[in-house]
């Protein structure tokens, strides 16, 4: 780009010179002319492409949410990392490299077996970020790769290594603590390297056919179970009730049978003795049923001998 920019300078010099090195009426160029007038734009074009040479090498803007790292080519790494903004360099012999020191995410696809050796499929997405006062160190002992160098293969055997310790149905019903061990194998090794891991999430887990089916099975086998239960539990609410309604029946009875005295009895058969005297009509029955000797009315047949 410099050297496009002097050569730009130094076309431009030539052609404002052009009358002196350009024959306009024979349409020919003056060769000793146009030498001439090279170099002197040359003269004037070289200090000013060297002036813009050595600021743009000596000026370094940092943009926001990075850290410059100084090496000297005749000290080695500077400790201090370039800030943002505006900085100063010796051109020529320092160079810049730039670290990003924002949270930054990556996802992994792991595959290991677990404690009941299954094999599964673990997807994990990683929060991390260098640290911010040791991305000089990071870029003395890793590079500006360590995303590929240190967060890959850590989180490949910190799945693993984790898998190992869960059956497949607890990676399932203990995700949480999975996912903490994870975190903790993570932060354990990137920081050695000057890295933080601020987060770990585990986005999916993807186990065997076999598997999938086996577990399928087992929860339509505890659908049913519950189903049962509850059913047996409504047989036994249903039963106690009619049992506590039976046995409000027979105190009902019971308390009945106690409260019937024999003046009581005697009392209901005077009553009904009364209740019938009051409906007589003063005739006596002539036949009684059940075989009992008929009634005889005296005065009809007194009646019927008198002549």
């Amino acid at each position: 780009m410099t050297v496009i920019l002097f050569l730009a300078v130094l076309a431009i010099l030539l052609v404002i010179s052009r009358d002196q090195w350009w024959d306009g009426e024979r349409n020919d160029l003056r060769m000793p002319q146009f030498i001439n007038s090279l170099l002197k734009s040359i003269g004037f074009a070289l200090p000013v492409f060297l002036v813009v040479l050595l600021v743009k090498n000596a000026v370094v803007v940092v943009p926001a949410g990075f850290r410059g790292v100084v090496f000297d080519k005749f000290k080695g790494l500077k400790p201090a990392s370039l800030g943002e903004g505006l900085n100063f360099v010796t051109p020529f012999l320092q160079d810049v490299y730039y670290y990003d020191i924002r949270v930054q995410k990556v996802e992994f696809a792991a595959g290991a077996a677990s404690k009941d050796l299954q094999s599964v499929s673990t997807k994990v997405a990683i929060n991390f970020r260098p640290k911010m006062e040791s991305v000089s160190a990071l870029h003395r002992s890793v590079g500006v790769d360590y995303a590929e160098k240190v967060i890959h293969p850590a989180v490949q055997e910190a799945v693993k290594a984790t898998t190992a310790r869960y059956t497949a149905e607890e990676l399932i019903t203990k995700r949480e603590d999975v996912k903490k061990h994870i975190q903790q194998l993570l932060q354990d090794q990137a920081s050695v390297a000057n890295i933080d891991v601020m987060e770990t999430y585990i986005t999916d887990f993807d186990f065997s056919t076999e598997f999938a089916r086996a577990i399928e099975a087992k929860q339509i086998a505890e659908q049913d179970a519950l189903k049962a239960k509850r059913d047996l539990d409504r047989i036994r609410i249903e039963a106690e009730q009619k049992i506590a309604t039976a046995q409000a029946e027979a105190r009902s009875l019971m308390l009945q049978r106690e409260a019937i005295t024999t003046n009581l009895i005697e009392l209901r058969r005077v009553e009904a003795q009364r209740l019938a005297i009051e409906k007589w009509n003063g005739v006596l029955p002539q036949t009684i049923l059940g075989g009992a000797t008929p009634f005889i009315d005296i005065s009809q047949v007194s009646s019927r001998r008198t002549p």
